[in-house]
């Protein structure tokens, strides 16, 4: 099988960047601790996280309105345009009213949350008869618990809860790179002594 064209190639010594590792270390605990003043402050990481959210929702909708006038010919203009407006609208009230943002994004997750969880309860009774389907069952309950407790507990868990999902990847991203950043320094390790 490794001989195959189609077979991905494993032998990536020369093309990863181990004399660099440090960046990666450092871009870690710099997310790490970025994500520790987060957990402190999530009001604060929230409002923030519903602001740049609303930020990057305007430049879409910019982008989108450009595209829209860049592609008249074609027949899916005036929902271009629509699109544009509306994604620049939502970005303009997020950014100008983070807080409300912060419970309308809650509530979306809410949302997405009890839906998952079902899905995967559903995916789970339908799959009883495979190695491990309680971890799915598991998974599927976690998710529609959390989902129905955010929204039972709305607008205060608008308040906390995007600051806490933003601390929370960052921390764990941070932890990612610090384990890659010391991964690409044992490879360069291992090369220079086998060289």
């Amino acid at each position: 099988m490794s001989g195959s064209p189609l077979a991905p190639s494993l032998n990536l010594a020369g093309r990863l960047p181990s004399h660099r590792w440090g960046w990666f270390v450092g871009l870690g605990v710099l997310q790490i601790i970025i994500g520790i003043l987060a957990w402190i402050d999530v009001v604060a990481a929230s409002i923030a996280g519903t602001i740049v959210i609303g930020a990057l929702l305007l430049i879409g909708g910019v982008l989108q309105f450009v595209h829209a006038f860049a592609v008249r010919g074609w027949s899916g203009f005036l929902l271009n345009l629509l699109l544009g407006i509306l994604y620049m609208a939502g970005g303009v009230l997020l950014m100008e009213e983070p807080v409300r943002g912060s419970v309308i994004l809650t509530s979306i997750i809410s949302v997405i949350l009890v839906i998952a969880g079902i899905s995967r309860l559903i995916m789970a009774a339908t799959h009883r008869h495979m190695a491990g389907w309680w971890l799915v069952v598991l998974s599927g309950l976690v998710s529609l618990v959390v989902g129905v407790l955010l929204y039972a507990s709305l607008p205060w868990s608008g308040l906390w809860a995007v600051g806490t999902l933003i601390a929370v990847e960052l921390v764990f991203h941070g932890f990612a790179w610090v384990q890659l950043g010391l991964g690409l320094k044992r490879g360069a390790q291992i090369t220079s002594a086998s060289r």
